[in-house]
């Protein structure tokens, strides 16, 4: 037995993770943590030290979604969290997720949540 890899809790039944599945996760973790950031596949490869196409590949097999995807899901996710507050117009909370346009912002956020920010705010669903 290796003791290097061996957790004090290991029943020995546990999945070993595949190299795809490690860098999903580490892509999940980077695009989670720097999605405020310009979307970019080769920096986030760099950081990484994993080839781009090699990203790519493993992220959609993984997840089901492209990088820009799931980068363009948590932005989202997080302008939800800042439209509950009617002190931040729908521009800044564009803004505080990253997106430098409020057009871009509002055409990717209807395409994630099937309504414009300022519908989602006010609760109408066009769905």
């Amino acid at each position: 037995m290796n003791l290097r890899n061996a957790s004090p809790a290991s029943t020995g039944t546990e999945k070993k993770k595949t190299g795809g599945e490690i860098l999903a996760q580490a892509v999940t973790g980077y695009i989670e943590a720097h999605y405020k950031e310009k979307f970019s596949l080769q920096k986030m490869a760099g950081a990484l030290y994993v080839n781009g196409s090699y990203l790519l590949r493993a992220f959609r097999k993984n997840t089901g979604f492209t990088p820009l995807a799931y980068h363009n899901h948590i932005r989202c996710r997080r302008a939800m969290e800042l439209l509950a507050d009617p002190g931040i117009s729908v521009s800044q909370a564009g803004e505080a997720v990253g997106f430098v346009s409020s057009a871009h912002f509002s055409h990717v956020f209807k395409k994630e949540a099937g309504c414009t920010p300022t519908e989602f705010r006010l609760g109408i669903r066009t769905e």
